[in-house]
Order: structure tokens, then C-alpha cells, then sequence
């Protein structure tokens, strides 16, 4: 299950905008490679919607079937917020609904 947990205004290329969903996936635990200590984290990413401000608002906390995949990608620059330092990231996230039929897994395949 993922979690939608807030939303954002984003404007496509001609300059109109849309709302996106952000998603949380379930708590995992990571083991950090320079200290070896534990941290709990969970993965976002997020979905373009067809919704207005005020229906992703009320979506918010509304759990869907689901998981968020780690989905490898040209490396890119990245700014960690809570330090500003750049970092160079060669993975993205993204929503994979849950199949619910055979047919369904047999299309993700």
C-alpha cells in the first residue's frame, strides 16, 4: 500500500497547470554505508492527477494498492535539502500499481 501524503502545483510545457499526488511507500529500514547504523526511511515519488486543489486536498491520507520502485536512470544532479550538498544519483522512484488479475500481471510483465 502506499500513502498519498501531499500534493503540487506543476506547470506542463505550454504553461498550464496540473496537480500532482505525492506517495509514500511503506517504513523501511536502511543501513547507512558509512556508519553501518540503522535509519528508518520510506520511498516518494509522484503521479500526475486530473484532480483540482481542493479534491487532492481531501485525498490526502487515502491509502491505494501499490508499491514505489526504485527504477534506474541516467545519472543526474541532486540537492540534499537539509545540507544543500549536490550528489549525483543515477535512480529515480516510481508507482507501480498492484495487479489484480492474472491478465493485469501478465501486462506488467
Amino acid at each position: 500500500m502506499v500513502t498519498i501524503v501531499d500534493y503540487r502545483i506543476s506547470k506542463n510545457a505550454e504553461g498550464e497547470q496540473f496537480v500532482s499526488l505525492i506517495l509514500e511507500g511503506d517504513l523501511t529500514m536502511v543501513q547507512s554505508q558509512e556508519t553501518g547504523s540503522w535509519y528508518a526511511t520510506s520511498k516518494r515519488c509522484s503521479i500526475t492527477s486530473t484532480f483540482d486543489e481542493v479534491k487532492a486536498n481531501k485525498l490526502i491520507g487515502m491509502q491505494i494498492p501499490g508499491s514505489i520502485a526504485r527504477i534506474e536512470c541516467e545519472p543526474y544532479e541532486y540537492i540534499l535539502p537539509e545540507s544543500g550538498e549536490v550528489v549525483e544519483l543515477s535512480h529515480t522512484y516510481r508507482y507501480e500499481p498492484s495487479p489484480v488479475s492474472v491478465e493485469e500481471q501478465a501486462v506488467l510483465a
